[in-house]
């Protein structure tokens, strides 16, 4: 091969690589014009509120329909908690500013931003600070948040895990750690879990059972056994026997409760609690009075120790967090959590209501 022609193969050879350039940075530009598209255009469930009630129904959004913040995160799993369906069917006053996204737990990957702790592609999860009451929340394939509220998934866990866990596992496990500030420990005796079939009651009938504890566990769901003692209690009692008229004092039964009904059910448990115990007290699905005594409290040392996940600061949260991932069996996990497609969001709210519910259910976000 002369001169001439070796010199024409090589124009031809670097006109092919050119070629290749343009055509590969076509497609980028293509990817990332799509990218832009789906981040502009995506759905979201929408509650408005006018003099005729309450209205909830899936929206087309855009990215600059949302709040503010310094974090976009596309969404990729949520759940429903007792708080998100009395938000959706307008059964208690949880939403303060409409028209409002509901969900108030959401986990997926940062899309932008300018908060120095997180980057493009970081997973993350947020829970509470308003979200789904008065910030848009997780109910939407985008949220756009403050970075101060996000915190990072744990290392070994997806963000189905920590939805599977979401506001629910978080407080279960916020009312472990009340119960051990205050002294309760498995060598004090059983601790009793209210409402045990539920998100919150599941959480912690497998996290106390892991730490050691012999787990009562209280429902009106007595078919759920094999269930429950799936998820460490030893032993299950009917709801009934806390339901009833309440004394003053009863019999010295258990060392600490996990409470997630209040009412006449966590006026019984007090009653009943072992001199110097505590209750952490966290739900209201048997109401919110309190028909008690100061008999408990004076006579026997009781503990009331009230449990708030909304406005939980940040260190709190990260140690929670940590017990979660040290004490959380993802084994457990999986077998008390349900995956749904976010759009059954509006069947579950009353089934979750009426205690139809069983454990944790994931919502995958499209």
């Amino acid at each position: 091969m002369n001169y001439f022609s070796q010199e024409s193969l090589g124009l031809q050879r670097f006109s092919h690589v050119i070629i290749l350039l343009l055509y590969l940075s076509i497609q980028i530009r293509i990817y990332q014009l799509s990218e832009e598209n789906v981040m502009e255009n995506f759905d979201a469930l929408m509650i408005s509120k006018d003099e005729e009630g309450q209205k909830v129904k899936w929206r087309r959004m855009a990215i600059d329909d949302l709040m503010e913040g310094d974090v976009t995160v596309r969404v990729t799993h949520s759940t429903i908690n007792y708080k998100d369906a009395l938000a959706i069917t307008g059964k208690a006053p949880i939403i303060r500013r409409y028209p409002m996204i509901p969900g108030i737990d959401l986990a997926g990957v940062v899309a932008t931003s300018t908060h120095p702790e997180f980057k493009q592609g970081d997973m993350v999860l947020a829970t509470g600070w308003g979200l789904g009451e008065s910030h848009f929340g997780g109910y939407s394939s985008y949220a756009r948040l403050k970075g101060d509220w996000l915190l990072p998934v744990p290392a070994g866990f997806t963000t189905a895990d920590t939805m599977a866990l979401g506001t629910a596992g978080f407080t279960a496990m916020s009312a472990l750690l009340a119960l051990e500030t205050h002294g309760v420990t498995p060598q004090r005796g059983p601790v009793l879990v209210t409402g045990s079939a539920g998100g919150v009651g599941s959480v912690a009938v497998s996290i106390l059972a892991k730490n050691g504890f012999k787990v009562i566990a209280a429902t009106g769901r007595m078919g759920e056994r094999a269930y429950l003692q799936g998820l460490g209690a030893s032993e299950l009692i009917d709801r009934a026997e806390l339901t009833g008229p309440v004394s003053p004092l009863g019999s010295e039964r258990w060392a600490g409760a996990i409470d997630t009904a209040g009412g006449n059910v966590l006026a019984n448990v007090l009653s009943h609690i072992q001199y110097s115990g505590t209750v952490a007290a966290c739900g209201l699905a048997a109401g919110m009075e309190l028909p008690t005594s100061v008999a408990p409290f004076i006579l026997r040392g009781v503990t009331l120790a009230g449990i708030s996940s909304v406005m939980a600061p940040k260190a709190h949260r990260l140690e929670a967090w940590s017990r979660l991932q040290r004490d959380m069996d993802l084994t457990k996990l999986k077998s008390m959590t349900t995956t749904r497609p976010l759009k059954d969001v509006l069947a579950l709210a009353p089934e979750i209501l009426a205690g139809k519910v069983r454990g944790r259910v994931v919502l995958e976000v499209p």
